[in-house]
């Protein structure tokens, strides 16, 4: 089975790729990261409720030794990047956390 980290998978465009993904691949599973913050959904993956291609796991990408432990866990053969911070009024207000990663 190919094993792909998702990160940003709650989100509207990430959570679509996970869910399409999945469906068009029965050998296929995402580990998806997200740290759920305002444009996190989990309603979205409810579909996916029970199958064990997909592991959720909320963190941060930031976080060095998490992103460490799952590439040591799951192996995944790739990443696909979904994270971001997309608010306009919150980059004013607290542009740090727009540019961390």
């Amino acid at each position: 089975m190919r094993t792909l980290l998702v990160t940003g998978g709650a989100g509207f465009i990430g959570g679509n790729f996970v869910l399409r993904s999945l469906a068009a691949d029965e050998n296929l599973r995402i580990v998806n990261l997200d740290l759920l913050t305002y444009a996190g959904n989990l309603d979205t993956l409810r579909p996916l409720a029970g199958d064990e291609r997909h592991v959720f796991v909320q963190g941060d990408i930031g976080d060095a030794a998490l992103v460490q432990n799952l590439f040591d866990r799951y192996r995944p053969e790739g990443v696909v990047n979904f994270a971001a911070e997309s608010h306009v009024d919150r980059s004013i207000d607290g542009p740090a956390a727009f540019v961390q990663t």
